[in-house]
């Protein structure tokens, strides 16, 4: 989650740094994190037929973290100043449960059909803000996060077909990722991006790999480079987002990331021959739309500062 950046004149800009040139970059940004995220997830499906979902998620952190060392070598220990420690695990602990939840779905789950259930994650936040934090809720915003969820009705069609497992899992997951999503709220109240982020990174490794201690196994030389791959795609994805974000606003790059199911799909496709049927593709529009349009609408009320 991050806060766009102030509304700056193009005439103070050097032409490189215009609005519409941080637009198009941002929107490049997000392009690539829907190419990382789609090969992580194709990635993760692989390996895991293989190597136990959780000791996947544990080297997707490891190998992340190293990704990150240069940062943490640059600033040394300041970003982990913080009076919130309890916070910081809660979140961690929150993430590491999502995580494991959506690798293990991604190894017994078609692709597309996980990241198109996926995108209920911001309407579960939508949700626990207004159970948990009081926030106010309106008739569009709850309208908007309905059709979402008519959106996960329409790919699960229950009654009509059996709800498997993998399916389950991606919403549960999503759940627990809302509740996240609360508690990053929460901290950023206090504590800067920085401190939230290398609280995260530290504290996942750690976790994960005391779930992968269970059903450990040592992989290969191949599986190694795969798991390694998913440690730097992850993180890359990450970062691109948040950059994307940094550069515009949410409404408009958000879109973008639809990009995930496309790339997910396309590369699902090459590797495994799996094809995305129209309930799915037709439910994954109508769950985004109606996330789009929560974020859109909240960000519409802070900027006419009402409380969404």
């Amino acid at each position: 989650m991050s806060t766009a950046p102030p509304n700056v004149s193009a005439r103070r800009l050097p032409s490189g740094e215009r609005p519409t040139s941080n637009v198009l970059k941002s929107i490049g940004f997000m392009t690539l994190a829907g190419v990382f995220f789609g090969g992580m997830s194709v990635a993760v499906r692989h390996v895991t037929q293989s190597i136990h979902p959780f000791e996947a998620a544990f080297f997707r952190n490891f190998f992340g973290l190293l990704v990150l060392a240069p940062s943490f070598i640059l600033h040394g220990w300041r970003p982990l100043r913080t009076r919130r420690p309890g916070l910081h695990f809660l979140r961690a602990t929150l993430n590491v449960v999502a995580m494991l939840s959506f690798f293990y779905a991604l190894s017994i789950t078609p692709i597309a059909l996980a990241q198109a259930l996926g995108f209920t994650a911001p309407l579960f936040a939508a949700v626990l803000a207004v159970l948990l934090l009081g926030e106010r809720i309106r008739v569009r915003r709850v309208t908007a996060i309905a059709v979402g969820f008519a959106g996960a009705l329409l790919i699960l069609r229950p009654g009509m077909q059996p709800v498997e497992l993998g399916p389950v899992l991606v919403l549960a997951s999503s759940a627990v990722w809302g509740c996240t999503v609360i508690v990053i709220k929460s901290l950023s109240r206090t504590d800067s991006a920085v401190t939230i982020t290398a609280y995260m990174v530290l504290l996942m490794s750690p976790m994960t790999l005391a779930a992968a201690l269970f059903v450990w196994t040592w992989p290969s030389a191949v599986e190694l480079a795969v798991l390694i791959g998913i440690g730097v795609a992850g993180t890359l994805a990450q970062m691109c987002m948040t950059q994307a974000l940094r550069l515009a606003e949410a409404t408009v790059v958000l879109p973008f990331d639809f990009g995930k199911l496309v790339w997910g799909t396309l590369f699902a496709w090459l590797v495994f021959g799996e094809v995305i049927d129209a309930w799915t593709f037709v439910g994954a529009v109508v769950i985004f739309s109606g996330a789009l349009y929560v974020a859109y609408r909240e960000r519409q009320l802070v900027h006419r500062g009402l409380a969404s």
